[in-house]
């Protein structure tokens, strides 16, 4: 895994041009902060708790949960405990295979 950001880890585990799986480990108050991006996204908390904020709401979220990020809306998670997210987007985000 790739750290990306402190307390946030990436592994990009499979892709293909319009579709990305990716797992995120993060440390206990590891944070993604908020941003956009033009990809439809479905995460996965495989493990932990998560505040997670989508356009300006925010809900906790436990392990066997999820939730949808349309494209374009804002939206960012931090990690009340120690956790892991699986992520899916629409098309590929060719930016996470640059940073590899």
């Amino acid at each position: 895994m790739d750290r990306v950001a402190p307390g946030n880890r990436r592994a990009v585990l499979s892709e293909r041009p319009e579709l990305m799986l990716v797992a995120f480990r993060f440390e206990e108050g590891g944070i993604r902060p908020l941003h956009s991006h033009l990809n439809s996204q479905v995460s996965y908390v495989a493990e932990g708790t998560f505040d997670v904020t989508v356009d300006g709401e925010t809900v906790r979220l436990g392990p066997g949960s999820s939730f949808v990020v349309a494209p374009h809306l804002v939206h960012g998670v931090v990690a009340v405990t120690e956790g892991i997210l699986i992520d899916t987007f629409n098309p590929r985000r060719d930016d996470f295979l640059e940073t590899q």
